[in-house]
């Protein structure tokens, strides 16, 4: 049976924790930072979870191979 392949896209974006969550980088931290505060940019930086178990099991069919 020939490999899956991974989607690249996918692959970029997200990240499998070793407990199964699915981690990601949260989007709006790279310019126009005057006008948000310093508590919204300092949760920016923080990394965010996928909780809809929807899109949890559709991106981990995109990535086949990590964990």
């Amino acid at each position: 049976m020939p490999k899956m392949k991974t989607r690249k896209a996918a692959a970029k974006r997200f990240h499998v924790t070793g407990s199964g969550k699915i981690r990601f980088k949260k989007s709006g931290l790279r310019h126009i930072l005057t006008k948000k505060s310093s508590k919204r940019k300092s949760d920016l930086r923080k990394p965010g979870f996928i909780t809809s178990k929807t899109t949890e099991k559709t991106i981990k069919v995109m990535m086949p191979y990590a964990n």
